[in-house]
């Protein structure tokens, strides 16, 4: 394990290198942004701050209150249990237990993909060759819309090929990503997973809800 965690010099793995991490991009953004406030203010806005007004910034303007702080090292071995996309709900569920956060946490985290994209390698699996169904892919998902899912990310296709993980709204942060779940058109399967589980399910409902009364 010791092996796994350290690069060919010996250097400890930072943990934007683990495989999780590795389709992540814009770390040169926060790079850039890291280096010209330490040009100016070394040691006290975080790296953590930064990325909370980068994703503050990238929806709309509202007051964020700063005071995060980085950790003193970025290890592997400090992020061997993130969430996966292959978890299952209770999986997750118990991954976000650690740090405090429950249920409705997870399904308010998981909505930030109502913004953003995923690689094919990530769920094509669930379009071929799934199981013994009928036509080969999750029945979990909405048939047209696997489909649709095929041919963006075809079997013999390009697995790096990005796909956005709402497809109904793209750019827009809004209620949708919730919407698809209830369709079936969820592309991760632990996204999915949200509405066939009770309890997540019924926080889903809620924001439906919740979305439905501010019209």
């Amino acid at each position: 394990m010791a092996a796994m965690l350290r690069s060919s010099s010996m250097a400890p793995i930072r943990r934007k290198l683990l495989p999780p991490n590795l389709r992540v991009r814009g770390y040169e953004v926060i790079d850039d942004a890291k280096a010209q406030v330490e040009a100016t203010c070394s040691g006290v806005v975080s790296c953590a701050d930064i990325l909370a007004h980068a994703a503050r910034d990238a929806v709309f303007l509202w007051d964020v209150p700063t005071g995060r702080r980085d950790g003193k090292v970025s290890l592997a071995s400090d992020a061997d249990n993130l969430p996966a996309f292959t978890d299952s709900i209770e999986e997750l569920k118990r991954k976000l237990a650690v740090f405090g956060l429950n249920a409705r946490d997870l399904v308010t985290i998981v909505g930030a993909h109502t913004i953003g994209t995923t690689a094919c390698e990530f769920f094509s699996y669930r379009l071929f060759n799934f199981s013994a169904t009928g036509n080969g892919a999750d029945p979990s998902i909405n048939l047209d819309f696997v489909s649709q899912l095929r041919t963006l990310c075809p079997s013999n296709g390009d697995g790096t090929r990005r796909v956005a993980l709402d497809t109904d709204s793209v750019d827009s942060f809004d209620a949708s990503f919730f919407h698809n779940l209830r369709k079936g058109r969820g592309i991760l399967a632990s996204d999915q997973m949200l509405w066939r589980d009770g309890c997540t399910r019924s926080i889903v409902e809620s924001y439906l809800v919740l979305e439905a009364c501010h019209h």
